[in-house]
């Protein structure tokens, strides 16, 4: 990272994930049903106080948001209406700040403070060279992976629950750009999330465990390898 680097506006992917990367409708079974996903609310049986402490701290400096289409209607439709119940500083601090939202379908934008993306790539690049606080998502999984494509996030954030769903939008698809990310703080709560955050540094680096010169056997196996590509 350069000097100019650090200047620049941050994106942070925070991602509450199964074992098996799964993303999809954490909060409650309605929040998002679509292509059959019967595990709707997984996150609430296991949330507990640590769990609860370490997504305060993802909240607790200068931040947008950075929304999918359809996370942006599943926040629109509930922080506006939440101010003064359980959760009314984090309702009161999303209600104020600036929401990006990465939408091509002319999507009304209901909630106060709403601006729309309307190429996510080019504008969140544009975003990042200007002036501002770090731009945060929360749920998007399409929204990430165009982000990861465009090599465009400087840390990953994630919340990793003990279940396994077997189906769901996932955190990371094949379109990802290969990047090295640094391990940079982690803790594991009593219920078992692993916590962990990582940031960007640079690219991917590569060894060789195997023998030299290689065995019969495995020139073998390599002449094997090339053939069936060819086939």
């Amino acid at each position: 990272m350069n000097l100019e680097d650090e200047h620049m506006r941050k994106v942070i992917v925070g991602a509450m994930v199964s074992l098996d990367g799964v993303m999809q409708a954490p909060g409650g079974p309605q929040e998002d049903p679509t292509g059959g996903f019967h595990h709707g609310g997984w996150v609430a049986p296991l949330a507990d106080e640590v769990f609860g402490e370490e997504m305060g701290k993802l909240f607790e400096h200068p931040f947008d948001l950075l929304l999918g289409r359809k996370t942006y209607e599943i926040f629109a439709a509930h922080w506006p209406h939440a101010e003064n119940g359980p959760d009314d500083a984090i309702a009161r601090t999303f209600n104020s700040i600036t929401k990006y939202v990465a939408t091509r379908k002319g999507l009304e934008l209901t909630w106060q403070g709403s601006v729309a993306l309307g190429d996510a790539a080019s504008d969140v690049a544009r975003l990042k060279q200007g002036d501002g606080p770090t731009l945060l998502t929360q749920g998007s999984t399409e929204l990430i992976h165009t982000l990861l494509a465009g090599d465009l996030v400087d840390e990953i954030h994630t919340f990793t629950f003990p279940v396994v769903l077997g189906n769901g939008k996932k955190l990371f698809d094949d379109g990802g750009k290969a990047a090295a990310f640094k391990l940079t703080g982690s803790r594991v709560s009593p219920n078992g999330i692993v916590i962990a955050r990582y940031e960007r540094e640079g690219s991917v680096k590569t060894g060789d465990f195997a023998m030299e010169p290689p065995s019969a056997a495995e020139v073998a196996r390599r002449e094997k390898m090339q053939r069936e590509a060819q086939e």
